[in-house]
């Protein structure tokens, strides 16, 4: 008895071990046909163009109800940081840099990619615990070709699109915020914003946008075919991409941090 309960600790590590290499397998399996396919999955424009209407414009009225929110809040806090011992022009040079380089890609990112990961990951898995994928093959269409190159290629486009409307509306309550709850100008806080500005801030966020939308799109085709087990499988996909997605962004973010404004826009 305790012999097993000694070692059933080491045979559960094992497992996990395990698992995460055949994990890391399956994925390097699936990236490999994802590049193979990947030039001709460009060839469906017209499904390349419906996942952009459905990434970017349906994910529309949910970014826009973070992103005012998301600059309120900027505005409110960063006001009550400087009282008393910052000028409060500076409110908006701090709203401005933080939207552009932080908020703005980043949420954007968690919004979307909860949205568009959990979506792709259960369209796809339907599919494929519904054989439809097996259905496909038997027609000479390549699943992977024809599910997952437009849609890699929809989120990659349009994440950025989004994450412009996000930075412009999230200033835009950011300033209303300011004006009305905080009692700076508009012709103050638009001073405050070009004081420090930089056009690398904004270039840096939308090259993590990119990123971001690529993973977001990776995440979702792969645990949507690696989906088994019926419904209940289906619902744990789902799930993962969820997962995966927001990690991978925050993950990502860092490193990215340090490549493009440590590097790339590094000051001279």
């Amino acid at each position: 008895m305790n012999a097993r309960t000694l070692r059933s600790p080491v045979s559960a590590a094992g497992e996990g071990i395990l698992d995460f290499i055949a994990g890391a397998g399956r994925l390097a399996l699936f990236l490999a046909r994802f590049m193979a396919e990947f030039p001709g999955g460009l060839r469906y424009r017209r499904l390349i163009l419906r996942q952009c209407f459905q990434i970017g414009n349906q994910s529309m009225p949910l970014v826009i109800l973070t992103s005012i929110f998301v600059g309120g809040v900027a505005a409110l806090q960063s006001s009550y940081q400087f009282q008393g011992a910052i000028p409060l022009i500076y409110v908006g040079t701090v709203l401005a840099k933080s939207v552009f380089i932080e908020l703005g890609p980043v949420l954007t990112a968690l919004v979307v990619g909860a949205r568009v990961g959990a979506s792709i990951a259960a369209e796809i898995g339907t599919m494929k615990v519904t054989e439809q994928l097996d259905a496909l093959e038997t027609l000479a269409i390549r699943p992977v070709r024809y599910l997952a190159i437009p849609r890699f290629v929809a989120a990659v486009v349009m994440l950025p699109v989004i994450t412009v409307f996000a930075n412009a509306i999230a200033i835009f309550g950011g300033m209303a915020v300011a004006v009305a709850r905080v009692g700076i100008s508009v012709h103050t806080f638009s001073r405050g914003m070009r004081l420090l500005f930089d056009a690398h801030d904004i270039y840096g966020g939308l090259i993590k946008s990119f990123v971001f939308g690529a993973g977001i799109a990776l995440s979702g085709c792969y645990f949507g075919f690696t989906t088994a087990g019926g419904a209940e499988g289906v619902g744990t996909a789902t799930m993962k991409a969820v997962v995966a997605c927001c990690v991978m962004i925050l993950v990502a973010d860092y490193f990215l941090a340090e490549v493009i404004f440590r590097i790339l826009f590094a000051p001279n």
